[in-house]
């Protein structure tokens, strides 16, 4: 099964309607990091004023208003992520936690059978925001950068209680 199947999901051309959020990782090899496990809950949004059941804990990040998104919203979001270089062990490569993507509570098979995901460059991941998901730190004295498109797709227009999706950009 692939990791982010979701028994009756339908195809990417039927569900991302538009996109929502564009972002670039650089991992440089002389300034690397890791990231701890983690899911993607939050989306940017135009306002956070409205209270909601669906849309909860308002923070401003780089200036955009952001919101973590239930489940329900989450479920209809999809994650392309783009390698513009080649992705090894030597760069921090992404790790993923199979089916840890049909909801925010959820452990899938464990982290102890996580999956390192290493790329070519040009290769393309998609993922749920539902997944968990961490990196590590480059290798010592590697010259590789880890840079990555990241582009979040989702299925509609319109999210509850009156708010807006930042930017939504809808194929013409």
């Amino acid at each position: 099964m692939p990791l982010g199947f979701i028994p009756g999901d339908h195809y990417l051309h039927a569900r991302a309607k538009g996109l929502v959020r564009a972002l670039f990782f650089d991992k440089p090899p002389d300034r690397t990091w890791s990231l701890p496990w983690h899911k993607d809950t939050s989306i940017a949004v135009k306002e956070h004023q409205a209270m909601s059941q669906s849309l909860t804990r308002p923070t401003v990040k780089a200036g955009v208003p952001h919101v973590i998104a239930s489940d329900a919203i989450l479920r209809q979001l999809l994650t392309l992520r783009i390698h513009l270089d080649e992705v090894t062990d030597e760069n921090g490569p992404l790790r993923v936690i199979p089916g840890s993507h049909v909801a925010s509570d959820s452990d899938g098979i464990g982290v102890d059978r996580a999956v390192t995901i290493h790329a070519e460059i040009g290769d393309v991941l998609a993922m749920r925001p539902l997944i968990s998901h961490a990196s590590g730190s480059s290798a010592p004295n590697t010259h590789r950068h880890r840079r990555i498109l990241h582009l979040e797709f989702a299925a509609s227009e319109r999210l509850p209680d009156g708010y807006q999706w930042h930017n939504f950009v809808q194929p013409e």
